[in-house]
């Protein structure tokens, strides 16, 4: 039986997250497995990968063939490097105490560049978010601008009909003084009435 170290899919549609499984290779994708070792989460970033690594070491030393996907996941976790060193240990190559410090070194440099990867990620994200603003900011002040002229046309137009009113206004007192000499004539005829009333 050719055994696979392999994901299952899970998850829904546009939010997939796998679990790292050893399965039978003839087994259907998403069927049966044998064991269970680990999920691979590639929707964070980075990708958040939780893995048995005595269980994925023990199933390599039996034999079990890992996918691309899962053998580069093996190799960022250390399971592939752990494999080799213990191989050159049982071909003589070196001491288990020298394997165990060349692997402890592996880790301390790998997980220095996992920090820098995820401090890069955060600076990024806060440059991201610094420039989100800023171009907000930038077109908030084109918005006030843009405002500003138009409620400064709205007050000139304004003004202008203001002017017109006043003027119309003016106009029209002008006519009401016209008529005022009509008034006076009426008076003076009443005037001369009572004044000839008087003489008879």
């Amino acid at each position: 039986m050719a055994v696979k170290i392999r994901l299952a899919r899970h998850g829904k549609k546009g939010y997939a997250f796998y679990h790292i499984v050893v399965a039978d290779s003839r087994a259907p994708r998403d069927g049966r497995f044998i064991e269970k070792i680990g999920t691979y989460n590639p929707n964070t970033n980075p990708a958040t990968i939780e893995l048995s690594f005595e269980k994925a070491l023990d199933w390599l030393q039996k034999g079990a063939q890992p996918t691309d996907t899962c053998r580069a996941i093996l190799s960022y976790r250390g399971v592939m490097m752990k494999k080799h060193l213990l191989g050159g240990v049982t071909k003589g190559a070196f001491t288990e105490a020298e394997a165990e410090a060349r692997f402890n070194k592996w880790i301390a440099e790998k997980e220095s560049k996992i920090a820098s990867k995820s401090s890069q990620i955060s600076k990024d994200k806060a440059a991201a978010a610094k420039t989100a603003l800023a171009a907000e900011k930038t077109a908030n002040e084109a918005r006030v601008k843009a405002i500003a002229a138009k409620n400064a046309e709205v007050v000139a137009e304004a003004e202008e009909a203001l002017e017109d009113a006043v003027e119309n206004t003016s106009e029209t007192d002008g006519g009401e003084d016209v008529a005022a000499p009509a008034t006076s004539a009426e008076d003076s005829a009443e005037v001369a009435k009572a004044a000839e009333e008087t003489a008879e």
